[in-house]
């Protein structure tokens, strides 16, 4: 197989074998081992001197005759390709050591092989198969990603979208292997991508096919746990949109004899356990199920569960999956499990009549043809008994009938729901078969399936072989025919004319054939074929030769399940039965499924890629080897006609274990699948290609600086080739790429590790050279330092020695000074003491003369003073006996006198005055006092009584004690002495007492002062102490409520964040809906436009379709009145353009009239605007009145709650009902009087026609002459005169504003009729209610009189004008000039209140100028936001007449319109930027100006009088909301859309840093497919450029800035989020040098953000995983220090995604190192402890919630200028 290879490796290696040369030699355990030369290798040596990987020695033999040396080790940098074919060295050791270095290390476990994608089994789930991962691969090439078989799928999908052929994915491999995953997860990705446009869930029923097969054709195997054990081919329909609209199903070879028996350790089909385990259902009740071990069918294996699998929840899967395609079939299937299931422990004929009875037929018969059968001869039939093991092979034959026609039901079912109406326009089938298969004991179904096989390699070599030769053909490469391997012969052996299916149904087809005598006929026929060999030991076996191994096939029971022999007769008992679906499911006996199937498909056109085989004469319609012929040819026509992909399930071990890789299973499998073969293909021409950029940044370095100043690389590619290899033959240059031979890359990658080794030693020569010479230059400054500090030490040594004797000189001076100073202070010290204590001696003796000098001055003081007060006393005791003498002799005389004046008359009465009453007063009291004194007296005498009685007996005691004590009176007197004596006594120690008292109170009081100084030391320092222990509680306590705080604010706002963008995703949801269902509507209406030939009406299917596009919840009735409608204004329209017609022919005759007709006409309009503003005033005064009635009535209502007070005002509203009613009358009348006055003007516009015809040219040639002011009288004549001809041509005008006018009075009727019926209604309601309501509709009603009686006096008033001007003179027109300016001079003065006033037919045409036709450029000028303002301001004037009608249809029709807008340009972002500002501009206006107080702080006081005074439109600000949200959603989308194809090349692949392009790693082999494609390649500033544009779009349109910085966040989020899923995902870009390089785009886009002023937006913050991840590509990865300082850096990257960076990460030069597999176990280890979630890539699509926060406008509403570019000029300033 590998000869050729083998020579040319041989060449390579004469050249390359050297010593340090690493090579592959065989192994019996590892298969190939890996070696290295220690002895250089010289032609003709006998052996080459190796040493293992464990040092060990070795000698490996040559063969000198073949030269077989080992083969060559790729270098370490090429080791890892996610593509085989992009090794150096292409060979079998290459491969499974790039395929185990990838799964065991890196844990991929998906690697191409040139077309093939090789998959092997974890037997582990891994986080790669989730929705954002197919997101990631959805629209990348083959190459760009890493290996994935959502890569091959997308390949598929995006072949069948570009060249519109159909495809197909091919997986196989053995029984374990991942095949039914594979295919699942591919199915998948297409129901993801081409989802279903329709509402079908097609998509959701090709997977929900997927239980049902398991279930029903899946089982346990030794070798799998979920084995499927028949092949099936799903064709997946789509159409023109590329969307699934269906699917069909094929299956092959099922493997009936499964459903009898099981081998030791396997289980029949799942579904049989699923239904035993769910038995206890009430459904399955009457069907008898117990549980799987009590039957014969089901536990043949032993064990019949599954670890890990629970049965009952698979079967709710099943069901769930029947209930999806809409089929109900579980009843059959459980009856058919009854069958199946005969425990051995019990009676036949018990489970005999339960299985008759289930499916409807007679037991009798059922048992006698179990037991007998009949022989049918050409002359009788006759029926003979069968022996037991003829019919247990009956009964197990029936058995495997039923469950094969039940499959085949199922099956054809499951097509029919998969099955679409609509035309398939193109499909992609998905092939699920059987890899090739060898036992020890292999059979019938071994043999069908390597056949498939065999088939299958065929196509698979034709298929690589046409995609290599087209490869070279498109470069331009000559190239000779490549000889592979072809397995025809082998293929003819088995299905040509008289093979081995041939002689197998031949051999059916007779009586008594026997296996042995088939086999012995293959001896005889085939002895001679080179695929078919005899064994030596055996005479009933047979060996083959397939393209993957030798098989021997045991012949016994080929000859049984060929013929797959059921009796006729119990058959027809089946077909009898009484369940129609049993009579039903064997009516067709004989069928081929796959051909049942293909009548309920449609026919695809396909053509054999090679001449089919031509069978034998005779047809073999019923042999299973026949059917399965049939059905493989036609699935290799349907291949051939298809793009096939290729899918090789590689299983790495028998033990099931995770991540556990067998070389010997592993090659075997890979032998057998066609992937060696691959690299045979691709090692005989040139594997290795470059393209010429690619191989230029790679090896610039082997060049010259004159090639690279060159400009063509190709040229310069061609010129080094040259220069480094001589062999021509080695490489080719094709257009586009360079070729190389085999081995050619690892010897220029050899030269180009030499030019680094040879650099990097001159890089370290100079950087040796230069630390020399700097240790050089070191130690010379260090010798000159120590000089220079030991000199300086000498002298600092000397000087300090010298200071030493100055300072000893002044020590001894100064001690001596001391020692003499001390001496005289002594003797002067004593000196000064002696004459102290003389002195003081002799002032003692002066001190005391002169005390007792004082002591005798106080004697003689004292003497003296005692003697002058004693004469004072004599002399004063004198002065006062005269006094009193000279006192008493006065007062008699006073006396004297008084008693003389005493008896005078006049004195009397003096004293009488006034003394009456108080005589009797002081005689009451003197009564009062004597009775008192008398009670006293008796008292008095009493006790005077008493107490002589006691006195007398005191006496008596007396004298009775005395003389008793007489004798003792001496003693007595002791007594008193001694008494004395105590008295004396006490006293001292009562003073005694008091000293003590007071010095202990002294005492007291110093002790008290002393504790309480104490205590009040203590206690401050206590309260010190507590206030600390208080303050460090408080801040304990602070903190942890702050933490508790912080912990609960940030979970509420998790939980607020959450339930906002849940809330934002339902209105998501809900906008889509909403988008679809207009959709749909619109598809409808025009189905029902088109049924209803509207074709004839243009203008009305215009309209129709507006209708549709804006109102979709149209019903029928509606649109049938708005279809007559149209009719009746398609009528109108004509007649008024026949009456424009005859008006432009009038016009023509008479062009002088439309001068004069403006003038009128501007005359008329500036007196209505004065009574328009007369009546707003007058509405204005009476809505005040209204409301003060409002206000009247309310409040009497809630003081008098009272019946009667609620009466009475509702009597007042009736009266001014009735009032208001008369004043309609009123108006009626006036507008008949109006009417009969317009007719008299009419009758005298008739009269005076022909006067103005007469005086037309004279009157004209009076006026056209300049300067003649004498005219001017007969002018005005003339123009009263023409104004009367325009009255009467417009005189059908007139009439038709009359029946309008009457219109308008039926109206009005009508709306009186409308009153009253509300009146009557009102009255049922609440007295509140009844007032409110009653004051709405007055409010209502007065507003549309108002504009009613303006209109009429408008129009009377512009009667009485014509007149005027019929009768007016020359003055007319001056006065008229003047009244202009005047007025123009009011409405200027006039102040704007900010509102505008349209009228309601105006309405469409404000939506359609303001909306739907106005471009984001007609307002670029104006004020930001300026449609927003203008609709606001429509809304005040509705809201300021109290219209809610008005307002409620204005607010709807916007909504609507911005929804029309939107839907129009739903991939615009600058208009949906627009509408987003204008939205929420509008929803800021309704805020602002709401009369909440909320919203009000900040306006001005114009702004608050400008606040909407009637309604609450709290409902409409939450619509707006919604729609805000929905705005800001649509404008993520088209900015990610815009972004997202430009993030991947623009962050990760651009080369901003100039030098890194030579590190590059190496490229991935492109395929045809993705070479047709355009270069897509975006540079960072590109990207830039974009978010600038991004930015000034949405600052110029007003957005508000918070909005923006939410925008630039979820875009950063999103360049985020795909960058780091992209990195993930490619292992090319995972090196250092990205690394750098990624992180200096980062930084650009910091800056950005710093530049633009975004840094508070959190735009920086979401790129913090991809910067975690440009340092994790940088760190150093080696140490356990390193895993830590890893793990504390990459805290936003969960640990499935550092650990697959750490796997990803490739060396670009044999001088960096690999990540070790035990440097990323402890990276596990040390990021256990993380509870990351399980997903690996981040979700790209997710969206934060927008928040829109109140952003009150400063401009007013009155200052906002109408430009007239709008077109608004139906709009009036108010």
């Amino acid at each position: 197989m590998y000869k050729n290879l083998l020579l040319f490796s041989c060449k390579v290696a004469c050249q390359v074998v050297a010593a340090y040369t690493r090579v592959w030699i065989p192994d019996p355990d590892e298969v190939w081992r890996s070696a290295e030369i220690i002895k250089d290798y010289k032609e003709g040596d006998k052996s080459l001197q190796l040493k293992l990987e464990d040092e060990t020695l070795y000698e490996y033999p040559i063969n000198l005759q073949g030269n077989e040396l080992p083969f060559l080790r790729n270098p370490d940098i090429l080791v890892g390709q996610n593509d085989l074919t992009a090794l150096s060295y292409l060979h079998e050791p290459a491969v499974l050591h790039n395929l185990k270095v990838r799964f065991l290390e890196s844990n991929h476990i998906y690697t191409y092989c040139g077309i093939v994608l090789v998959a092997i089994n974890p037997y582990e789930q891994l986080p790669i198969y989730e929705q954002d991962v197919i997101y990631a691969y959805s629209g990348q090439n083959m190459g760009d990603m890493d290996p994935h078989i959502f890569a091959v799928a997308e390949e598929a999908y995006k072949q069948m979208a570009r060249d519109e052929k159909n495809q197909s994915i091919i997986v196989s491999g053995e029984s374990g292997a991942g095949k039914t995953v594979s295919a699942k997860y591919a199915m998948r990705f297409f129901a993801t991508v081409g989802g279903s446009a329709s509402e079908t869930n097609i998509e959701a029923k090709v997977l929900a096919s997927s239980p049902i097969m398991e279930a029903i054709g899946n089982a346990k195997t030794t070798r799998n746990d979920n084995s499927s054990r028949f092949g099936k081919y799903i064709q997946i329909g789509f159409d023109k949109e590329y969307h699934i609209i269906g699917a069909n199903m094929r299956t092959y070879l099922l493997e009936k004899s499964r459903v009898v028996f099981q081998a030791e350790d396997e289980r029949n089909y799942h579904i049989f356990y699923q239904l035993c385990a769910s038995s206890s259902l009430p459904e399955f009740k009457e069907l008898g199920l117990t549980c799987a071990e009590d039957f014969f069918y089901t536990s043949q294996g032993g064990d019949t569960s599954i670890d890990g699998v629970d049965d009952a929840d698979d079967f709710e899967k099943t069901r769930h999956a029947f209930t999806l395609l809409g089929k109900g079939f579980m009843l059959a299937l459980s009856r058919q499990a009854d069958f199946a299931c005969v425990p051995p422990s019990q009676g036949e004929d018990e489970h005999l009549s339960s299985f008759c009875s289930l499916l409807g037929v007679e037991q009798s018969q059922m048992q006698h043809w179990l037991c007998h059968r009949k022989l049918v001869t050409t002359a009788e039939t006759y029926v003979k008994s069968m022996t037991l093991h003829q019919v247990v092979n009956a009964r197990n034959a029936l058995a495997k009938h039923i469950y094969a026609q039940l499959f085949s039901w199922i099956v054809q079912h499951v097509n029919k729901a998969l099955h679409s109406t609509v035309g398939q326009h193109s499909f992609i089938g998905v092939l699920d078969i059987y890899g090739f298969e060898t036992f020890e004991v292999n059979s019938f179904e071994q043999f069908c399936i390597n056949y498939a096989n065999e088939k299958l390699q065929q196509q698979f070599n034709s298929h690589v072989f046409k995609l290599e030769q087209e490869e070279y053909m498109k470069e331009g490469i000559p190239w000779t025919l490549i000889d592979f391997y072809d397995n025809q012969p082998c293929i003819d052996l088995i299905e040509a004319k008289l093979g081995i299916l041939d002689l197998l149904d031949e051999e059916c087809k007779v009586p008594k054939g026997t296996d042995q005598n088939w086999v012995q006929k293959l001896y005889d026929r085939h002895a001679a074929s080179q695929h078919f060999q005899k064994p030596r030991m055996s005479n009933t076996s047979f060996i083959v030769l397939h393209f993957a191994d030798k098989v021997e096939y045991q012949s016994e029971g080929f000859l049984e399940k060929n013929r797959d022999t059921v009796y006729e007769e119990q058959i027809n008992i089946l077909k009898a039965s009484k369940v129609k679906m049993v009579a039903d499911l064997f009516q067709e006996e004989g069928a081929v499924p796959a051909a049942a199937l293909r009548k309920g498909t449609p026919r695809i056109k396909v053509r054999s890629a090679s001449p089919a085989f031509k069978a034998a004469n005779k047809e073999h319609r019923k042999t299973v080897g026949h059917q399965f012929r049939n059905s493989l040819q036609l699935l290799m026509e349907t291949l051939n006609a298809t793009t096939p992909h290729y899918v090789r399930c590689i299983k790495p071990n028998d033990e099931k274990l995770p991540f556990k890789f067998d070389p010997k299973r592993a090659v075997q499998q890979l032998r057998a699948c066609g992937v060696l073969e691959t690299i045979r293909i691709s090692a005989a021409g040139f594997p290795s290609r470059w393209s010429y950029p690619d191989f230029f940044d790679r090896y610039r370095v082997l060049m010259n600086k004159r090639d690279l100043s060159k400009n063509d690389k190709k040229q310069i590619c061609q010129t080094l080739l040259e220069d480094l290899i001589k062999d021509p033959d080695k490489f080719q240059f094709g257009r586009t790429k360079i070729f190389f031979r085999a081995g050619q890359v690892a010897y220029l990658e050899k030269l180009r590790a030499d030019k680094f080794r040879a650099a990097t030693i001159m890089i370290q020569k100079t950087v040796r050279g230069w630390l020399q010479r700097a240790k050089y230059q070191r130690l010379r400054r260090a010798t000159l330092a120590l000089q220079r500090y030991a000199r300086g030490h000498l002298a600092r040594r000397l000087y300090e020695n010298l200071r030493r004797t100055r300072a000893a000189i002044i020590l001894q001076k100064q001690y001596r000074m001391v020692r003499m100073r001390r001496a005289f202070l002594r003797v002067r010290n004593a000196t000064i003491t002696i004459q102290a204590f003389a002195r003081g001696m002799f002032v003692r003796r002066i001190y005391r003369q002169m005390l007792m000098e004082h002591k005798a001055t106080i004697l003689q003081k004292f003497a003296r003073g005692w003697l002058a007060r004693v004469r004072l006393r004599r002399a004063r005791a004198a002065a006062v006996v005269l006094q009193c003498h000279w006192r008493r002799l006065q007062a008699r005389r006073q006396l004297k006198a008084l008693r003389i004046e005493a008896r005078s008359a006049q004195h009397l009465k003096k004293l009488n005055i006034g003394m009456e009453n108080k005589v009797v007063q002081l005689q009451r009291k003197v009564d009062e006092q004597n009775k008192e004194n008398k009670l006293l007296n008796e008292q008095l005498s009493m006790l005077t009584s008493a107490h002589s009685s006691e006195v007398e007996k005191l006496k008596k005691e007396l004298q009775e004690y005395q003389q008793s004590q007489r004798g003792e009176g001496n003693q007595l007197l002791s007594l008193q002495e001694e008494m004395e004596r105590l008295r004396m006594e006490l006293e001292r120690a009562h003073g005694e007492r008091e000293v003590m008292e007071d010095s202990h109170g002294k005492e007291r009081d110093l002790l008290r002062k002393v504790r309480l100084s104490a205590c009040l030391k203590e206690n401050t320092l206590l309260k010190q102490e507590k206030e600390e222990l208080n303050s460090r509680i408080l801040c304990q306590s602070e903190d942890e409520f702050a933490r508790n705080t912080v912990e609960e604010n940030i979970q509420l706002k998790k939980e607020l964040e959450e339930d906002r963008s849940r809330y934002q995703n339902l209105i998501k949801e809900y906008a889509s809906l909403e988008q679809r269902y207009d959709r749909l509507m619109d598809e409808i209406t025009i189905i029902k436009v088109t049924k209803l030939e509207l074709s004839l009406f243009p203008c009305a299917l215009d309209l129709m379709l507006e209708i549709g596009m804006e109102k979709a919840a149209m019903d029928m009735t509606l649109f049938l009145k708005l279809q007559k409608r149209v009719r009746e204004l398609e009528l109108e329209r004509k007649k008024l353009q026949t009456q424009l017609e005859k008006k432009e022919q009038e016009s023509k005759k008479s062009q002088a009239r439309d001068v004069f007709s403006w003038i009128l006409i501007f005359h008329i309009c500036n007196w209505l605007s004065l009574i328009r503003q007369e009546l707003e005033s007058e509405n204005k005064k009476l809505k005040n009145e209204l409301n003060e009635l409002r206000k009247a009535i309310a409040d009497h209502a809630t003081q008098n709650n009272s019946s009667n007070n609620v009466q009475d005002s509702y009597n007042l509203l009736l009266n001014q009902l009735k009032s208001a009613n008369e004043e309609l009358e009123v108006r009626k009348e006036e507008v008949l009087i109006l009417r009969s006055q317009i007719m008299k003007a009419a009758q005298q516009k008739e009269t005076g026609k022909n006067m103005v015809k007469e005086s037309k040219t004279e009157d004209w040639g009076y006026l056209n002459e300049d300067g003649e002011l004498g005219l001017a009288y007969q002018g005005l004549k003339q123009v009263a005169r023409l104004l009367e001809e325009q009255l009467q041509n417009q005189r059908r005008e007139h009439e038709e504003e009359m029946e309008a006018l009457k219109n308008q009075v039926d109206s009005m009727q009508e709306e009186l009729e409308k009153q009253q019926q509300a009146l009557l209604q009102t009255l049922q309601l609440s007295p509140e209610v009844q007032v409110e309501l009653g004051l709405q509709q007055e409010i209502t009603r007065l507003t549309n009189e108002n504009l009613v009686r303006g209109c009429a006096e408008n129009t009377e008033t512009g009667q009485k004008q014509c007149e005027r001007k019929e009768i007016g003179s020359k003055t007319v027109e001056r006065r008229s000039h003047k009244r202009n300016m005047q007025v123009a001079v009011q409405r200027k003065e006039k102040d704007f209140q900010g509102m505008l006033e349209y009228y309601k037919e105006d309405e469409p045409l404000l939506i359609r100028n303001l909306i739907t036709d106005l471009k984001p450029q007609a307002v670029s000028a104006t004020v930001p936001c300026l449609p927003a303002y203008i609709l606001f301001m429509c809304i005040r004037h509705a809201d300021y007449i109290n219209d809610d009608q008005k307002v409620h249809s204005l607010l709807t029709s916007t909504i609507n319109g911005i929804k029309k807008v939107l839907k129009k340009h739903h991939d615009d972002f600058e208009m949906t930027s627009f509408w987003l500002a204008n939205t929420c501009r509008l929803l800021h206006c309704l805020k602002q100006y709401s009369g909440e107080e909320a919203f009000m702080t900040q306006n001005t006081a114009k702004q608050n009088e400008h606040c909407l005074k009637n309604f609450d439109l709290t409902e409409y600000r939450q619509v707006l909301g919604h729609l805000s949200i929905q705005n800001y959603q649509q404008l993520i989308n088209i900015a990610e859309g815009i972004l997202q194809p430009m993030i991947v090349s623009a962050v990760l692949e651009n080369e901003s840093i100039q030098g890194l392009s030579s590190v590059k790693p190496m490229g991935y082999r492109k395929y045809s497919s993705n070479s047709g494609e355009g270069d897509n390649s975006y540079s960072l500033d590109e990207m830039i450029r974009q978010l600038n544009s991004f930015h000034s779009i949405m600052c110029d349109q007003g957005l508000d800035p918070e909005i923006i910085q939410q925008v630039f966040k979820q875009l950063f989020y999103m360049i985020n989020a795909v960058a780091l899923n992209n990195l993930l995902l490619r292992k090319d870009v995972c090196s250092w040098s990205t690394g750098m390089q990624l992180r200096f785009n980062i930084s650009q886009l910091e800056e950005w953000l710093r530049g633009k002023n975004l840094q508070q937006s959190g735009a920086a913050q979401t790129l913090e995983p991809l910067i975690q991840a440009a340092q994790l590509l940088q760190l150093k990865k080696k140490t356990s220090e390193d895993a830590e300082a890893i793990c504390s850096l990459c805290t936003s990257l969960t640990t499935q995604q550092i650990v697959k960076i750490l796997n990803l990460y490739t060396p670009v030069n044999e001088f960096e190192e690999r990540v070790t597999v035990a440097f990323i176990r402890n990276i596990q280890v040390n990021l256990k402890e993380r509870n990351d979630p399980p997903q690996l890539l981040l979700d790209f699509k997710h969206m934060f919630p927008v928040l829109f926060p109140f952003n009150p406008s400063a401009i007013t509403m009155d200052s906002i200028h109408l430009p007239a570019s709008l077109n608004l000029d139906f709009l009036n300033k108010v």
